[in-house]
């Protein structure tokens, strides 16, 4: 009985080895994902809003453009339907102008996007005067470049000009202390093309090749004779003590980071009250304590936390020995 078993199992040995294994053809399984696959939308947005100026036929015409790019460190793409009026003039002079789009002159940008200037006069819609390239440059506009078309490239319903930059101006008020752009106070308007709406800059999160690091403070003004010290006092309802900390916490870091006149920001809570808080605050001068409250992150806490607050006092406090200043405190 062993002996025919033992044959049994031989055979089925045998057998099996002589059958040929069959490869795997199942793939491999994808990785699941929550994301939903829109297909082939172009999804880079949003992009600066700028209005592209042009001289056509003799006269100066305006075009709102959504569509740009940079093309490596010394070439920028402007994007523009082959049906605009305004591609004829580009091509004939070579040069055009893009004028950022800030929020004071948006309204007017919109509408030259919404008529045509084969139909409709747009040169005088914005106040502008002709550059040293020889194209108009919009006086409102934070930021305007001058450029020359150096090549265009076409596709089947756009004509996509490739120009380098002769000439940028920038106001006054959008540049740093050393003279460079600072795009905290430049602010341009975004576009947004899928739903056709204009968006608003945010603050700065961090520093390219240095999320590893903490972000950097200002420079700091030295305290003037004007200088502030305060306690502000505030209380807040209980079941909003979460929801005020987190705008609290934020707009005193960006506080201290960003503005150079505001000296401390140090914030504290009873220990047997947490929902009494008090916050010690210096500015290097009233003119910095103003600026400070007109500033968009103050005002979204201001406004964020109005319902939030039971209390507040505000005690201006009068150093007694003004030789221990008080330095960079992060709240």
């Amino acid at each position: 009985m062993a002996k025919t078993i033992l044959g049994a199992l031989s055979l089925l040995v045998i057998i099996s080895c002589s059958i040929p294994v069959k490869e795997n053809t199942v793939q491999p399984n994808i990785m699941e994902t929550n994301k939903k696959n829109l297909g082939n939308l172009l999804a880079l947005y949003p992009k600066p809003m700028t209005v592209v100026g042009a001289e056509v036929e003799g006269k100066v015409n305006w075009l709102v453009v959504g569509h740009t790019g940079v093309i490596g460190h010394d070439r920028i793409l402007i994007s523009m339907s082959k049906s605009h009026y305004t591609n004829q003039g580009i091509k004939d002079s070579k040069r055009l102008s893009i004028n950022l789009v800030s929020r004071e002159i948006l309204q007017k940008a919109d509408y030259v996007g919404s008529v045509s200037g084969a139909t409709v006069d747009k040169s005088e819609v914005f106040a502008y005067h002709i550059g040293e390239n020889g194209t108009p440059v919009i006086d409102a506009s934070p930021l305007t470049m001058e450029c020359e078309v150096v090549d265009i490239y076409e596709t089947e319903s756009f004509d996509n000009f490739i120009c380098a930059i002769v000439n940028t101006y920038a106001a006054p008020e959008v540049l740093d202390n050393n003279g460079k752009l600072d795009y905290t106070k430049l602010k341009p308007v975004l576009f947004e093309f899928p739903t056709y709406s204009y968006l608003a800059t945010g603050e700065i999160i961090g520093k390219c090749l240095n999320l590893d690091k903490r972000p950097g403070m200002c420079a700091k003004e030295p305290m003037s004779a004007d200088g502030i010290v305060r306690l502000s006092k505030i209380e807040v309802y209980p079941q909003y003590l979460d929801k005020y900390m987190k705008y609290a916490t934020e707009v005193g870091e960006i506080s201290l980071r960003t503005e150079s006149g505001v000296l401390t920001m140090y914030a504290v809570g009873e220990k047997e009250n947490p929902c009494k808080v008090t916050i010690l605050e210096t500015y290097a001068s009233h003119a910095a304590y103003e600026k400070h409250i007109a500033s968009e992150h103050f005002q979204k806490y201001k406004q964020g936390t109005l319902y939030m607050v039971k209390s507040l006092v505000l005690s201006d406090q009068t150093p007694l020995n003004p030789a221990n200043k008080l330095n960079n405190f992060m709240q």
